[in-house]
């Protein structure tokens, strides 16, 4: 499998790039799987629901399944978190998997980047950053920037720099 990250800071477009890039790779006729890190406390079930109540019982892991769609839920249990290639590894086979956050893992990225959110750009300091999607000018870096809202040539980019025909 093929791995490509966006990543960026808070309030940059990341969330937004990612929903527009799976769209445009699977119109391209890709399949296509998502790894989002998330920094805090994430819940996918709720409080009352029965899945929830497993977990709170103690259950390692919970698998919610339904006729339109099935989850494994995996409490760490004060297991440290496990590594990015690790959890690739549960995924089923497709074409490329995108990958959210993960700032200092190996694999390359491309920032989504807008200055409005106030924070220094990541690229001047992530070799693994191999473009900068931004919605403002950058005079002082080296690599190719690409308009943040132009999905159909990020994803260009994406597959270039993979050596992936779509």
């Amino acid at each position: 499998m093929k791995i490509y990250g966006v990543t960026g800071w808070k309030n940059t477009g990341k969330t937004t790039l990612m929903e527009r890039l799976v769209a445009e790779f699977v119109a391209r006729g890709l399949s296509v799987s998502t790894v989002k890190h998330a920094h805090h406390d994430t819940e996918i079930d709720h409080e009352g629901r029965d899945s929830y109540r497993h977990r709170i019982a103690g259950a390692r892991e919970v698998i919610l399944s339904s006729p339109r769609r099935w989850a494994v839920m995996h409490e760490l249990r004060d297991a440290p978190e496990p590594l990015l290639a690790d959890l690739l590894t549960k995924l089923s086979p497709v074409d490329l998997v995108l990958i959210e956050g993960y700032k200092r893992a190996d694999h390359p990225k491309i920032e989504a980047y807008r200055a409005a959110a106030g924070r220094n750009l990541l690229a001047r300091s992530n070799p693994t950053i191999r473009a900068v999607a931004t919605d403002t000018a950058i005079d002082d870096i080296d690599l190719p920037l690409l308009d943040l809202n132009d999905t159909p040539a990020i994803a260009d980019f994406i597959l270039s720099d993979l050596g992936i025909q779509a």
